[in-house]
């Protein structure tokens, strides 16, 4: 670390090592991982870092250890990119349904299948959103800067952790991967999230949920009540019910729990110009390209206003409303098929939406201004 002219505290670090600090410094206890290009640094970072740290045979392995200290009331994080990723979904419905604490940091490469492992993109979106059987939704946080990879990997955590569910930290090779001189006097104390567990006198219902239709946790490791942990479809108790009327209202809770306390994890950047009638929306790396380009565009004389989501899943109806307040919508992200763009408008899009779009490379400040200036 050296300090700068005006006395900054600077230090060449990348995105990896921040998210590992983070995590830790927020209340994870466990790292869990089988190494895999391009989150390979997180899982060289875990080992010096966190309290415990285990090398799994093989993403399956991976889950099945990360819900089990989830169940005994550790707070497991692993990384993985989309080849783990997709070995990983069984077991994370497993823990969606048991509602344990969990985060899991996706990298993302080139795909499909192994594609090209150090070849970054923005190609995992809809993975992530189809993940859970019946259409159920992981909370999912996508950083877009570095100071994000502290502020977000912590804010990631404490959701895990307050809302009972494993929560997908989406990101991709350049932001975890890249090495930069950066200000580490910006980065904000953070504090282990608060457990509160069940205080009752009993018996304990497991799945009996709270005001925030959240249920109060109670590890396996305590000896004072009984613990009924399942994934398949049950009632309050843990009791396999079928499909019974409360068994069902149950499976729905999962989904309106998220819904219900989605303000508490809503972060998004909103940056609008009075009189603009384009928004950028973007995410992940390419929001650093969109940040230019609208810088660019705004020294050209442009009013433009630029929307950076970095909660994409579920999606925050703020999004939806201030898109509805332009006429035209550019939608940068690194796929081919727009999969922030679909997300957010469906299949059949909206009059005024375009994309700037690519495999392969980054996308740079200037092909999203040239798309603006086409469409204008």
């Amino acid at each position: 670390m050296r300090r700068n002219a005006i006395s900054k505290p600077m230090a060449l670090i990348d995105g990896s090592r921040l998210i590992t600090e983070a995590c830790v410094r927020a209340g994870a206890d466990v790292f869990i991982g089988y190494p895999i290009t391009p989150a390979n640094l997180l899982y060289l970072y875990a080992g010096r870092r966190y309290p415990t740290m285990l090398a799994a045979p093989d993403e399956i392995t991976t889950l099945q250890w990360m819900s089990g200290f989830a169940a005994a009331g550790r707070l497991p994080v692993t990384a993985t990119s989309f080849p783990g990723y997709s070995l990983m979904a069984e077991s994370i419905n497993m823990a969606f349904m048991m509602e344990l604490p969990m985060v899991v940091i996706l990298v993302q490469r080139l795909g499909p299948a192994t594609g090209t492992a150090t070849c970054g993109a923005q190609g995992d979106l809809s993975v992530v959103q189809g993940t859970l059987s019946g259409g159920y939704l992981l909370p999912t946080l996508c950083i877009s800067r570095v100071q994000d990879c502290w502020d977000l990997s912590a804010s990631a955590v404490e959701t895990a952790v307050r809302l009972r569910t494993p929560v997908v930290l989406l990101t991709s090779k350049e932001m975890v991967m890249t090495v930069l001189s950066f200000d580490t006097s910006s980065l904000g104390e953070l504090k282990p999230v608060e457990r509160a567990g069940y205080e009752g006198e009993g018996p304990y219902l497991p799945y009996e949920a709270s005001r925030n239709l959240v249920p109060p946790f109670l590890p396996v490791s305590q000896n004072r009540f009984q613990v009924r942990l399942t994934a398949s479809t049950h009632d309050a108790r843990g009791i396999l019910r079928s499909t019974s009327q409360e068994a069902l209202d149950n499976t729905r809770r999962l989904q309106a729990k998220l819904d219900a306390n989605l303000e508490s994890y809503c972060f998004y950047e909103l940056e609008e110009e009075d009189g603009a009638e384009t928004l950028i929306i973007s995410y992940d790396v390419t929001a650093q390209a969109a940040r230019e380009a609208a810088q660019k565009l705004r020294e050209r004389g442009n009013r433009i206003s630029l929307l950076v989501p970095k909660t994409l899943l579920p999606v925050p109806a703020q999004y939806l409303q201030t898109a509805e307040r332009y006429p035209r919508v550019v939608v940068a992200e690194e796929n081919l098929n727009g999969q922030l763009r679909t997300l957010l408008f469906g299949a059949a899009g909206r009059k005024g939406l375009s994309g700037v779009n690519g495999i392969g490379k980054m996308i740079s400040p200037d092909e999203i201004v040239m798309e603006v200036l086409r469409r204008g």
